[in-house]
């Protein structure tokens, strides 16, 4: 498994490139503000040909380049249905602040040519690849995150977009977000996970499913306070 990340534009969204090997065809994960070159700088080193950009959610910072990147690879995108009218209203899942910000300049958005929806449970072959996807609502109501097999000492790798980050999770204060949904995802989509799953998280650095059960506040209350209830019912 061939896997390179960046960070890009202004809030440091990592943009992920996938592939089997070098040479073939890949897949682009979260294309967010200026990451055009950068996946076009990925692309020509390793000699690859993108075929599909996924989505994680719909936020402005994660899909901002989403057309383009699509567009110069005839490749297809992937959001999910409840983000998906964010690719032509992105301001509508943003807050106040940067809405302010961004309207200071000229930007129009519209859907790539090619939108295909993603589905809880879903395994997409993409790029030769397989993708599990798992809908994780909370800090939008179509936020997914992506697994597939890696290899060796590591059985898959969790692309968890603003699900999961190394000590922290994804806000929640956004529109289309919801604190309650949040913690339900964590604890049906996170928890059950092998601790030696490798996070590839939308910002910061990358972590395990088994550091974060152990140093992630928000793992750790939702752990306690599961272990207080079976004590509470004599299990």
């Amino acid at each position: 498994m061939f896997i390179a990340g960046f960070p890009a534009g202004s809030w440091g969204t990592n943009c992920y490139v996938i592939a089997t090997e070098p040479g073939a065809e890949c897949i682009v994960i979260d294309p967010g503000q200026d990451a055009t070159k950068g996946v076009e700088a990925v692309v020509r080193e390793h000699n690859l040909k993108p075929v599909a950009v996924l989505l994680t959610h719909g936020h402005i910072d994660h899909m901002w380049s989403v057309t383009p990147v699509a567009g110069t690879y005839d490749a297809t995108a992937w959001i999910h249905p409840a983000d998906r009218h964010l690719l032509t209203d992105p301001m509508a899942g943003i807050s106040r602040e940067s809405a302010a910000m961004l309207l200071g300049g000229r930007h129009e958005f519209a859907e790539p040519d090619d939108v295909r929806e993603l589905a809880d449970g879903a395994v997409l072959n993409l790029a030769g690849i397989d993708i599990t996807v798992d809908h994780a609502p909370g800090h939008t109501q179509g936020s997914v995150a992506f697994r597939t097999p890696y290899g060796g000492d590591v059985p898959q790798v969790m692309f968890s977009g603003d699900l999961l980050f190394a000590g922290s999770i994804g806000r929640t204060d956004l529109p289309g977000g919801n604190h309650a949904q949040m913690l339900q995802s964590l604890q049906d989509k996170v928890l059950p996970l092998a601790d030696d799953i490798v996070v590839l998280p939308g910002h910061g650095q990358q972590t395990s499913i088994g550091q974060e059960r152990l140093t992630n506040p928000y793992l750790q209350d939702l752990i306690n306070a599961g272990t207080a209830h079976q004590v509470k019912r004599g299990l």
